[in-house]
């Protein structure tokens, strides 16, 4: 029997072949990370078209097989990453897109609870803290076995602009991005280091800053906008959110517990309850193991809860 058909092989079943779908399946089939890599979309032609493309790459990968999947292919999948929905558009906001997305994600997670999966769900389709918490529900499963990708691009943008605002290699830079993966989300500061060295200590010995609190305040936003610029200029985002899919992947199905800002339902964790939304959390091979909780300074905590507020108000929507 071939690796890939035995019951311990690591495979990703992929819904939804768009940019950032087909994006994660190229740049996980080049990591070795899975045996199998699994693709469904409602659009046939195009998950043949996009399984096609990438299994011509097969001579140049580490040893993966890579082939169009049905939901059958749910029940043995080790993890389902779900990618599939409305993309946003241009001054569309991602609470916006809630309405569009919500059926989609309930019957996917629905029918992959269905098939008796045993695996990891993550949530990448925005806005994807709402829909986390829809495939959750939905699914009925354990709250650790459903993960949105959260704030963890977020956070990669964060550093990158640390990184290249203090003139320094960004695996040098520590830092997250908290809260909801959007307009609401907040810069965790007390958290953020370089060198291990707390980033309000660091600027004394790094004198790039003219204004540190108005840079700060700068570069937290440009994060925050990130996304609206990319999409107004190409049209959505795939690069970014691929890689950081693969930062998760890694840490799932190699049992790594990583900590991660990924987003999951709280339940009383910072006084927060029946929401999800993006904190520091142990991710590992059944999901998340435990939520880190982190003491927060009061104006920091404060942005958490009006982050959870405002991903309340949209579930009551529903």
């Amino acid at each position: 029997m071939k690796k890939s058909e035995s019951q311990d092989a690591r495979r990703v079943l992929v819904v939804g072949a768009g940019a950032v779908g087909s994006t994660y399946c190229y740049a996980l089939a080049q990591s070795g990370l899975a045996d199998e890599i699994i693709v469904i979309d409602k659009n046939e032609d195009l998950a043949n078209g996009q399984v096609m493309d990438l299994v011509h790459g097969e001579p140049f990968y580490p040893n993966v097989q890579i082939r169009k999947g049905t939901p059958e292919d749910y029940t043995h999948a080790q993890l389902v990453v779900i990618t599939a929905g409305f993309s946003m558009k241009p001054g569309e906001s991602r609470i916006q897109l809630l309405h569009k997305n919500v059926n989609l994600m309930h019957g996917i997670a629905k029918e992959i609870a269905d098939r008796r999966c045993k695996g990891v769900m993550l949530i990448v389709t925005n806005p994807v803290d709402v829909l986390t918490y829809v495939a959750l529900q939905s699914s009925g499963w354990k709250t650790g076995r459903v993960i949105g990708s959260g704030t963890v691009l977020d956070s990669a943008r964060f550093r990158y602009l640390l990184s290249r605002h203090c003139g320094v290699d960004i695996h040098n830079v520590h830092a997250y991005i908290l809260g909801e993966h959007g307009d609401s989300e907040f810069a965790a500061w007390s958290m953020t280091n370089i060198a291990g060295i707390n980033i309000d200590d660091y600027c004394p010995v790094c004198k790039n800053c003219s204004d540190w609190k108005e840079e700060r305040k700068g570069i937290e936003q440009e994060v925050r906008d990130s996304a609206y610029h990319i999409i107004n200029y190409k049209g959505s985002t795939q690069y970014g959110v691929g890689m950081a899919l693969i930062k998760i992947t890694e840490a799932i199905l190699r049992k790594q517990n990583s900590i991660l800002p990924v987003s999951t339902l709280l339940t009383g964790e910072f006084g927060i309850s029946n929401v999800c939304l993006s904190v520091p959390s142990i991710v590992s091979g059944k999901g998340i193991l435990k939520i880190v909780q982190t003491p927060f300074p009061e104006k920091e905590l404060l942005a958490l809860h009006r982050s959870a507020d405002a991903l309340t108000q949209a579930i009551s929507t529903l």
